[in-house]
């Protein structure tokens, strides 16, 4: 069925992107009928869309399962090489895993999750691994309540209601009412903290990046496990640093879109 009443809506192109998405962490290799039944496509459109993937290099046959390639992550690593997001923050993150001794992420809204983009980690204990392309429920998150906190009431109705693609379940269940007032709380701060809210161990701060026209385009964190830092030390020591190295991000984040640019047309 069309999920879209666009007459330029390429379901073809749909359905072989919901086939990539259907891998996830715990199944990396699957039957042609667990991923017919995961994406709720018919057997022989399944067959077809992994004929295809496997030619272009983005699915491998393992025997009788099907596994992703490494070649999956040109997609993800052509928007982040697109927009310079690990240029411009990577210094930043560089000095402020130095200065904290914790890892330190970039991350960006995806529906009601986050969606890890940049990220200098630190070998540490650690309860949910963490790298590029990882997603989180955003709710749970610190770098998730401060990019919530920036949205509209209406754009929140929105993404509170649909569901998270991370296949983990959270601590923390809030109604609505506790959500709101945590965000309420974010807005008045400036930044936003949780305390093994997800996972049991896992405790962060994190604060909003800004484009020249002070919208939240995504959000920094410092990261720390829950037997090694208290949250006094994450809010007394490492926020400061925190807030520091948001606002120098934001700082070159705006620099970089309002360079001069100009894009001359090819001549035959």
């Amino acid at each position: 069925m069309r999920r879209d009443n666009n007459p330029e809506f390429i379901e073809a192109l749909a359905r072989g992107l919901d086939v990539l998405r259907c891998f996830e962490a715990g199944r990396p290799a699957m039957t042609l009928s667990e991923i017919a039944a995961a994406t709720d496509l018919a057997r022989p459109t399944v067959r077809r869309i992994l004929i295809t993937l496997e030619q272009l290099g983005y699915v491998r046959a393992v025997d009788s399962t099907f596994m992703l390639t490494p070649r999956v992550l040109e997609l993800g690593m052509a928007y982040i090489g697109a927009t310079n997001l690990w240029d411009l923050c990577r210094p930043h993150l560089k000095w402020l895993v130095d200065q904290t001794n914790e890892s330190c992420s970039l991350a960006q809204l995806d529906g009601s999750d986050i969606v890890y983009v940049a990220r200098v980690a630190v070998p540490k204990l650690v309860t949910l691994g963490v790298t590029i392309g990882t997603r989180f429920p955003a709710l749970q998150t610190s770098l998730g309540k401060v990019l919530l906190a920036a949205l509209s009431p209406a754009e929140l109705d929105e993404v509170l209601a649909e569901p998270s693609r991370s296949g983990i379940t959270p601590r923390w269940t809030p109604d609505r009412e506790e959500i709101d007032a945590t965000l309420r709380d974010v807005r008045a701060k400036g930044w936003a903290a949780t305390d093994e809210q997800l996972a049991p161990g896992i405790r962060s701060i994190a604060a909003p990046v800004r484009d020249g026209d002070g919208c939240v385009v995504a959000a920094v964190n410092v990261n720390a496990h829950a037997a090694e830092t208290s949250m006094d030390t994450l809010l007394d020591a490492h926020l400061p640093l925190l807030l520091r190295a948001a606002s120098a991000i934001s700082a070159d984040w705006s620099a970089w879109h309002a360079r001069p640019m100009e894009t001359a047309l090819a001549r035959d």
